[in-house]
């Protein structure tokens, strides 16, 4: 029979016996027709597809009770992709090959996971013969009528090259996304905010090394100058606004102003650290500079960047949005994704500057060009924006001045990423070649970031594509093998910083790292005691003590840190009576109560679920909330608990006394 189609997909092991060592479980994947499955705990399962060459792949994993990770190997075993999306919902899947030939599909238990889930091949075809089509491709998972979606712009040399919108804007009256759809894009609204400061400096009305108490004199005097610069590169050491008020009680889909937001700061009595001596990400310090924008230039921050900057530009569709009730034409609404489908992600922002800039992909793609050739501002203003920050030791980092300035494949990229409620947004530019991509999505699994570069790998790859490997040479991977005990006892917490743990964990022979509130990475041995982090540009090595034992694991990122095992507690010693009772905060005006049910400590509030909490140390607790990561109590010289301290990521050891 004559095959005509350029792609044919079989089962492969459909007349043979399967390997139960390996654990490989035959399956008839064929392009739309869903098969269920069940894990085990350790068990994969593996689906074979025989692949014609250049083709494309999309599939869904519908995680019915289980979480999995979905892994993408070819003949040899090799990796070539790995997807670990959201707990609930679909998990997607999407790759391309050159070649022809088998390709293994792997479903996995996300940890010990088990349960039940079913796998689609939703789309199998020829890859796409020019870089507009292969960007369809990319955004295969957003063309449904019945899902959020996303939007996207490509931009060179002065033009739009390419503008598409995918999926839905409204689910609720099914309104579609256009490249003219308004999305709120979160922290890519940063660099306006900066750039209105230095438009202002520009007219000699302040300078970015002016204290902040200059123009807001409510900040706290912590005894450290704070400078606009500091506030602008986030190494203002003061404490996060978001972390803050999720601490004080509040939601972040409540009504959050610039004046509560204000009120919050003028209450603090510390900072994380001191100014200039770290880099730590904080939203307070971008609200700050929006409301000295306001107080220098006499008019509301919105108001002045729609005259100083969208309308010289011909943003049309672009505003700053400080009101929640104020009607905007033609928005989209976000999203995120349980079990059950999809459910609306509310978000209430009225405040401005760290966030809330609402804008188009076209429009965006304006302010874009006008890096290339400043229409606002000048040429001064652009190179400022993108000068890296110095901190106090000398160490220059990545962030500039609401951007981060980053080499990608050997070429300068200058990006910024936003998330707020379902909103996940991402601009690049890459200024050498006069090119910018520009994604938006209303999905709260959305990675713009990932998606921005796939993009501009099709339309830059005489730039910017990876080395050339001879075909005509044959490689061999070394695949270095470990003594199981040897990986069991790298297994642990160890302790990166005070609320950040990486969790190393051994499954089925193989080493996982999970950091604080992050996803999994796998490692992959170099030696006994070096493993590579899969997908990432990283290394960490395990060490022994005197006593031989395995205390110490440094992560190898640019730098070197050191990560201290955190030694097992006996939790059955610790006396939870003592901390029991209840705490206040001057600083966030809210109280909370420790309290004992089941034998397990909880804080609780009247505005918050219950907190549970996990004893680490001898009187530190971890936080099952993003919000509540570490409590560390506090003793008097008798030994009894006077207070805690309370830290989580962007925010250090904020007091509660113990009142009662």
């Amino acid at each position: 029979m004559k095959i005509t189609a350029v792609l044919f997909l079989f089962l492969v092991f459909a007349c043979t016996t399967p390997d139960k060592s390996k654990k490989i479980i035959s399956g008839d994947l064929m392009p739309g027709v869903s098969v269920e499955g069940q894990l085990s705990v350790n068990e994969p399962k593996f689906y074979n597809v025989m692949l014609d060459s250049n083709t494309y792949v999309y599939g869904e994993v519908n995680q019915i009770s289980v979480d999995v990770v979905v892994n993408i190997k070819d003949s040899a075993d090799h990796l070539i992709a790995s997807f670990d999306g959201p707990a609930e919902g679909l998990e997607i899947f999407t790759f391309d090959v050159s070649k022809k030939g088998q390709y293994k599909i792997e479903v996995a238990p996300f940890k010990n996971d088990s349960g039940n889930y079913s796998i689609e091949l939703k789309l199998v075809e020829p890859l796409g013969s020019s870089p507009e089509k292969r960007v369809d491709q990319l955004f295969t998972k957003y063309t449904a009528n019945d899902s959020p979606g996303a939007a996207v712009a490509v931009v060179k040399n002065g033009d739009i090259l390419y503008k598409n919108g995918y999926g839905m804007a409204n689910l609720e009256y099914d309104i579609p996304i256009t490249p003219s759809t308004i999305f709120h894009i979160a922290s890519v609204s940063k660099q306006f905010t900066v750039f209105a400061i230095l438009l202002l400096e520009k007219e000699g009305k302040l300078s970015l090394d002016d204290d902040i108490r200059k123009f807001i004199p409510e900040v706290p005097d912590f005894g450290k100058k704070i400078t606009l610069r500091n506030l602008a590169n986030h190494t203002s050491g003061l404490r996060d606004q978001w972390n803050l008020l999720a601490l004080a009680g509040w939601r972040l889909d409540d009504v959050i102003t610039t004046e509560h937001i204000l009120k919050l700061i003028s209450k603090q009595k510390e900072l994380n650290f001191n100014p200039g001596d770290e880099f730590v990400y904080c939203n307070t310090g971008y609200t700050l500079l929006a409301e000295v924008v306001a107080r220098v230039s006499g008019k509301s921050f919105p108001a002045y960047t729609d005259e100083n900057i969208f309308k010289p530009l011909k943003m049309t569709n672009t505003l700053f949005y400080d009101d929640h009730e104020k009607i905007v034409r033609n928005r989209a609404y976000s999203y995120y994704a349980d079990r059950n489908g999809y459910k609306k992600s509310v978000l209430n922002y009225a405040n401005a500057g760290a966030t809330s800039l609402f804008t188009t992909v076209e429009d965006l793609s304006l302010w874009a060009m006008n890096f290339e050739n400043p229409v606002v501002g000048d040429r001064d203003i652009v190179n400022k924006m993108s000068q890296r920050a110095v901190l106090n030791n000398g160490d220059t980092i990545t962030y500039a001045l609401g951007q981060d300035v980053s080499n990608y494949k050997g070429i300068n990229m200058i990006s910024h990423g936003g998330g707020d409620a379902g909103y996940r947004t991402f601009l690049s530019r890459f200024p050498e070649q006069k090119f910018s991509v520009i994604v938006f999505s209303n999905d709260a699994s959305c990675n713009p970031g990932a998606l921005a570069l796939k993009v501009a790998d099709l339309f830059l790859r005489d730039e910017i594509s990876p080395e050339k490997k001879d075909e005509n040479i044959e490689t061999t991977e070394i695949k270095v093998s470990v003594n199981m005990d040897t990986l069991k006892a790298y297994a642990g917490d160890y302790e990166l910083q005070p609320d950040f743990i990486l969790t190393i964990t051994e499954e089925d022979g193989n080493l996982f790292c999970k950091p604080t509130s992050q996803p999994k990475f796998e490692l992959k041995a170099i030696s006994s005691t070096e493993f590579s982090v899969v997908g990432e540009d990283a290394k960490i090595t395990f060490h022994r003590d005197a006593d031989h034992k395995i205390n110490l694991l440094k992560l190898h990122q640019g730098e070197v840190y050191d990560a201290p095992r955190m030694m097992s507690l006996d939790k059955s010693s610790v006396n939870l009576g003592e901390y029991a009772g209840q705490f206040h905060s001057d600083e966030l005006s809210t109280d909370y109560t420790f309290i004992i049910n089941n034998d397990t400590l909880y804080a609780t509030h009247p505005r918050l679920s219950d907190i549970k909490m996990t004893p680490t140390k001898n009187d530190i607790f971890h936080g099952n909330v993003w919000f509540f990561n570490q409590t560390e109590f506090i003793r008097d010289q008798n030994g009894s608990v006077i207070g805690c301290k309370v830290s989580s990521g962007r925010v250090r050891n904020v007091w509660f006394k113990k009142v009662n």
